[in-house]
């Protein structure tokens, strides 16, 4: 019988992006298991081949209990808890695996069988979960996440670009896509007026800016295009649709976000904007230009800037479309 394993993969995007690495070499490592990966973005991974199955786990707790019944059918005698709550320890011995490894957080010791010691200092969450794959006998050599972007022919690349068209963005034209939202928190957030400036720099140097973002920055969006004619989709896609709408993208403006990961794993070049967070931990791996403007109080990780912002604020529009423009060119 095939052993099995289970991988609870984290709860956001831009993790879910940087356990990719992990995720191949366990793939590879471990040829012979039979692998099932759950988490809230795995149906962004399906096509990867980086497992047997793929699960969507839910946000809710009616729809998590459901998949929790599933994955203990599966059998699997052993879990790899990426995420480092204590539900996900405890729901993986509701699963039945009884080899559970994990990091020793979130008072969920008692819980795993492989307890990982927290490296000290902490590393690149890329390497973490690498740490984690490495546990159970693979060794993560390429640190890099890759994704394949969707067809160039396929619906879902139509789909893109059929919404980027109906939105304002001709084409013939480099089209940059600018990213409003953050769900951090707002001391992620670019001001405003920075976001405006780079959107008539954009369109002065011969491109389209898209402006890209959930729902809750649609008020937003709607400002900014008002005010510098940039194409707008902000609320107008869905999660399934990302991967080709950042694949059709020339290149990305974003800040510390999910989508500069998912971005830069698909070969788009991203122009990441860091504040009160360390790219030493984070920063998206590809093709990528980390910008920042160093203050004495970042990285802070605060969510909500008590002062003026100066991080982010002190990030200018020249730079970030200068630090793109060489990306571009790099990539030709």
């Amino acid at each position: 019988m095939r052993e099995r394993l289970i991988v609870r993969l984290p709860n956001w995007l831009g993790d879910t992006v940087m356990a990719v690495p992990a995720l191949r070499a366990l793939r590879e490592g471990l040829a012979g298991a039979e692998l099932t990966l759950a988490g809230p973005w795995a149906g962004l991974l399906a096509a990867e081949g980086l497992a047997d199955t793929v699960r969507t786990w839910p946000r809710g707790w009616s729809g998590r209990l459901r998949c929790a019944d599933g994955l203990r059918a599966f059998g699997a005698r052993t879990a790899l808890l990426l995420p480092n709550s204590f539900e996900a320890a405890a729901a993986a011995v509701y699963w039945g695996a009884r080899r559970r490894v994990g990091f020793a957080t979130g008072g969920r010791r008692w819980l795993l069988t492989d307890a990982v010691p927290p490296p000290r200092p902490r590393r690149h969450q890329v390497d973490e979960y690498a740490l984690l794959a490495e546990r159970l006998g693979v060794t993560v050599r390429d640190r890099t996440p890759r994704l394949t972007p969707p067809a160039a022919g396929g619906p879902e690349r139509a789909e893109a670009r059929a919404l980027l068209g109906a939105a304002g963005a001709a084409g013939g034209r480099p089209w940059v896509g600018v990213h409003l939202g953050a769900a951090y928190g707002t001391a992620k957030l670019w001001p405003e007026d920075r976001v405006t400036e780079l959107c008539g720099r954009v369109h002065a140097a011969g491109g389209v800016p898209v402006l890209l973002g959930t729902p809750d920055e649609a008020p937003l969006a709607a400002r900014v295009a008002r005010a510098s004619g940039a194409a707008n989709v902000a609320g107008r896609d869905r999660p399934a649709l990302l991967p080709a709408l950042l694949a059709a993208l020339d290149g990305l403006v974003c800040g510390d976000t999910g989508l500069a990961h998912l971005a830069a794993a698909l070969g788009t070049p991203v122009a990441a904007l860091f504040g009160p967070t360390d790219p030493a931990l984070s920063a998206p791996r590809g093709p990528v230009a980390i910008v920042r403007h160093p203050v004495p109080c970042a990285p802070c990780f605060y969510r909500t800037c008590p002062i003026e912002h100066p991080c982010m604020r002190g990030i200018g529009a020249p730079d970030v479309l200068a630090r793109l423009t060489a990306l571009l060119a790099a990539a030709r």
